[in-house]
């Protein structure tokens, strides 16, 4: 399961400039499409925005992705996923969980190489 702290349910409209509660919010005044749609990442940037795009890219399922810094003063990001036929928010959490994945292996690789140096 992916880190992030949504609360559920996510819901459009939700107040995003100083009211959002959690990490996640759904972009107010967008119409929710679960093929189509644009989140907010409050208290992220550019490490987890190009990350996260990156992941979401490789799924053939994502027909676009891409993410913005609204400005440079404000931490967050708004992430606009376009699928194919999967939800955006599952695509997402594929993503998310992929992203967890590959942190995994490389802790494992660099644990393996500590024991080696070691011997």
């Amino acid at each position: 399961s992916s880190g992030i702290n949504a609360e559920w349910p996510l819901r459009p409209g939700a107040v995003m400039d100083t009211e959002h509660v959690g990490k996640l919010s759904i972009v107010e005044g967008e119409e929710h499409d679960d093929l189509c749609t644009t989140l907010v990442l409050h208290g992220e940037d550019h490490t987890l925005g190009n990350v996260v795009r990156h992941m979401l890219i490789k799924n053939p399922a994502v027909e676009f992705a891409g993410y913005s810094v609204p400005h440079p003063s404000e931490n967050k990001i708004n992430l606009r996923i376009q699928t194919y036929s999967t939800p955006c928010l599952s695509a997402l959490y594929r993503a998310l969980d992929d992203i967890t994945d590959v942190c995994d292996h490389v802790l494992e690789q660099i644990d393996k190489a500590e024991v080696k140096a070691r011997r």
